[in-house]
């Protein structure tokens, strides 16, 4: 214990801020809710940026395929595996008169019809029938296919780029950061419990309560305090932070001493079914080891550990814990109003024991995300209020201040290679 208070003493001398080169100085509010910048952030962001949209196992056999809105812009993507296994988004806007061809959300086909004029596409994107094309005006079916959506696939993410022309390849984008997270095992990827909710936040408010410690022993006293703080860190510091340009990776503390309470009756009688990777995890140590060996897990191979949040600019958040991976997603509809996604991987239960485990692990994970839900309106609607232009952030709100910073950058970047320089 004394090892572990001395650390963070020292922490207060060494500050993961200023080891990343980044300012200390107040964060401006205005991004969170100008009109402005929310426009600019559309058109700089999530048009030039790659987004992340889906992982592979959405697409799992050739036909396949999901439909994603892409907020803040109002593009449809129609997403699909053809035969040949190749992954390729298109608009989903017919060649005749632009009407959306897909109403699913997900399926399997080869071929999509318009339901406004029948008009008939393959799923590479080919226009192979047109009725009554004798009256049509020297039609070119060739040029008149689906649209396509610069589409990459990396590690399984499926990545999506709105500009006609990239002005970088998805290689150059994830720069540095490609080489800390290749190689990564995601367990459970075909098999995602998923929650969705839209809120009257902005999206960087949505993206900041999921990326830091600070609030723990505040908004999560009955839940999670006692796992990711202890006597020697009880405002849960963190443990490490590393930059890749505009993504980032924030690695949190963990009380290796957390003792279950004995009125949590449920949590003890799953601890008596067997070990379990933490608090926070449904699989056990021995079925997590080959992911929990991949050098961008636990970074610090700190004991005192609980989960990594590894930040893909601009809306996307793969996070690591000790049983295995889970996103959140925040995709901006509005100055003040974003929708949220959590997917949570497991692989399927084979037996009642790891059923209940996970039942467990999924009903904690909804209290938690409540009561961080509950408290984002609150502050959006202080942010808005015009009492202050400026946050005062600490260390361990670095990856929220390297966000903020980042978003500036890009609105403000006449290109794209400026804004990754």
């Amino acid at each position: 214990m004394a090892t572990q208070l001395k650390q963070f003493e020292l922490g207060q001398r060494d500050h993961l801020t200023e080891n990343a080169g980044l300012s200390t100085g107040p964060v401006p509010i205005a991004p969170y809710y100008c009109p402005d910048f929310f426009e600019r952030e559309k058109k700089q962001i999530f048009e030039r940026a790659w987004l992340l949209v889906c992982r592979e196992e959405e697409l799992a056999a050739p036909g396949s395929f999901v439909v994603k809105e892409l907020p803040p812009t109002s593009v449809n993507a129609l997403i699909t595996r053809s035969k040949s296994g190749k992954i390729q988004a298109f608009h989903n806007t017919c060649s005749h008169r632009g009407s959306q061809i897909v109403y699913a959300t997900e399926g399997r086909q080869s071929r999509f019809v318009c339901p406004y004029h029948r008009w008939t596409y393959t799923n590479e994107g080919d226009l192979i029938g047109v009725t009554d094309e004798a009256n049509f005006f020297n039609l070119d079916k060739k040029q008149c296919g689906l649209t396509k959506i610069a589409t990459e696939v990396w590690e399984g993410w499926v990545f999506l780029n709105l500009q006609s022309e990239p002005e970088v390849s998805l290689h150059e984008y994830l720069g540095d950061f490609r080489g800390y997270f290749e190689g990564y095992q995601y367990r459970g990827a075909e098999h995602p419990i998923v929650f969705e909710a839209d809120l009257n936040v902005n999206w960087k408010v949505l993206s900041d309560a999921f990326a830091e410690t600070y609030h723990i022993s505040c908004i999560h006293p009955g839940t999670l305090s006692d796992a990711f703080t202890s006597s020697a860190n009880p405002y849960g510091r963190l443990l490490d932070a590393k930059i890749f340009s505009p993504h980032r990776a924030v690695s949190m503390f963990g009380n290796a001493e957390y003792q279950m309470k004995p009125e949590n009756r449920v949590e003890q009688f799953a601890a008596a079914l067997g070990e379990r990777g933490s608090v926070i995890a449904a699989a056990t140590k021995e079925d997590a080891a080959g992911y929990l060996s991949h050098p961008a897990v636990n970074p610090t191979n700190s004991a005192s550990w609980s989960m990594d949040v590894n930040h893909v600019f601009p809306h996307v958040q793969i996070d690591s814990g000790p049983g295995g991976f889970w996103t959140h997603w925040f995709w901006p509809l509005s100055p003040n109003r974003s929708r949220y996604e959590g997917r949570f991987y497991m692989a399927k239960p084979e037996t009642m024991t790891e059923r209940f485990l996970q039942e467990l692990y999924i009903s904690r994970v909804v209290t938690t995300i409540c009561e961080d839900l509950t408290s984002m309106e609150r502050t959006q609607k202080g942010l808005e209020s015009g009492g202050k232009r400026f946050m005062q952030l600490q260390d361990s709100e670095i990856a929220i201040r390297h966000h903020v910073e980042q978003c500036v950058r890009w609105v403000e970047a006449e290109s794209v290679r400026e804004a990754l320089s």
